[in-house]
């Protein structure tokens, strides 16, 4: 897997910058903007760790609802429904940890997207 690191990818919700990768890992610091709402997805092949350092983050995951604020973490395993949402107004960024076998942005699944991307390939 090629990674380019630190530049910055920019998505209707806001934007991330993977800050490293290796084999089997890769890291990203997700800028989830005021209102913004990644869509509700799922991954067959990776795990995911993620860390509020920045805001309040409202995370779905799987039929929890529930918020996380800076220094508060939830993992969410290989094949949980998930997603992060800005009910505030102000920035919330989120430092993700994948782990698994292929980090690949194909792999996903929507079930929900604000901004009509069920059928992209794209965080």
């Amino acid at each position: 897997m090629e990674n380019i690191l630190h530049e910055e990818y920019f998505r209707p919700w806001g934007s991330y910058i993977c800050l490293d990768a290796g084999s089997n890992f890769q890291v990203k610091r997700l800028i989830v903007n005021p209102g913004g709402v990644l869509s509700l997805q799922k991954h067959f092949k990776r795990s995911e760790h993620w860390t509020v350092v920045s805001g309040k983050a409202t995370i779905t995951l799987d039929q929890k609802e529930f918020d996380l604020g800076v220094n508060e973490s939830v993992y969410i395993p290989l094949q949980a429904i998930h997603r992060i949402a800005n009910k505030t107004n102000s920035v919330v960024e989120i430092i993700e940890v994948q782990c698994g076998g292929y980090l690949g942005e194909d792999d996903i699944v929507r079930f929900e997207d604000n901004y009509g991307r069920i059928a992209e390939n794209e965080t």
